[in-house]
């Protein structure tokens, strides 16, 4: 085998480290919530609702706060929970989705911004622990919330009418709809 030039190597490598040491400034700019390990999963989703923003704030409400009993999550049934809501003054909704299994806690961000025709929701979802392959999850974690019946989900209080319009898994993530409806 051909061993490449030393000087191949030096511009891989800078290659590599470049793209590392843009990784930050690229999160930093999205409503993601961060995590506290450099390799992780996550996925950022654009969505555009039918409903007004108020509507869709309280239906994802709706379908934390009727976990296990009006709602529960079909994506292997993990646990939402809030964590801060900052909505009020045009911050984020804050939660975390704590997997069926109990062992992996993710966290996602949402904002609300109205629009002549409904609300447009911007999402994310990272994994806290080292994580490549998530099959989905973090999309699904965000999709669960604000999914309708034409989409296989049950609403509790309102169909959001939600349509993705940009759907942005990170290296190693997937974005897969029918990934989402297994318990």
């Amino acid at each position: 085998p051909i061993s490449p030039s030393p000087i191949e190597g030096l511009t891989t490598y800078k290659m590599k480290f470049s793209l590392v040491a843009l990784m930050p400034a690229i999160a930093a700019s999205s409503i993601c919530p961060s995590s506290p390990v450099h390799m992780h999963a996550g996925c950022s989703v654009e969505v555009s609702t039918s409903a007004d923003c108020t509507t869709a704030r309280t239906e994802i409400y709706a379908r934390i706060n009727g976990q296990y009993e009006a709602w529960h999550d079909p994506h292997n049934n993990g646990t939402y929970s809030v964590l801060s809501d900052d909505t009020a003054s045009g911050g984020v909704l804050s939660l975390q989705r704590l997997t069926g299994d109990g062992k992996y806690t993710d966290k996602i961000n949402f904002s609300f911004t109205d629009s002549d025709s409904g609300c447009s929701l911007s999402g994310c979802s990272e994994s806290q622990v080292n994580s490549i392959a998530d099959f989905s999850t973090n999309y699904c974690n965000q999709r669960m919330l604000y999914c309708g019946e034409a989409d296989g989900c049950h609403p509790v209080d309102a169909d959001l009418g939600a349509v993705e319009t940009n759907v942005d898994p990170n290296f190693g993530s997937s974005s897969d709809a029918s990934a989402c409806l297994v318990v």
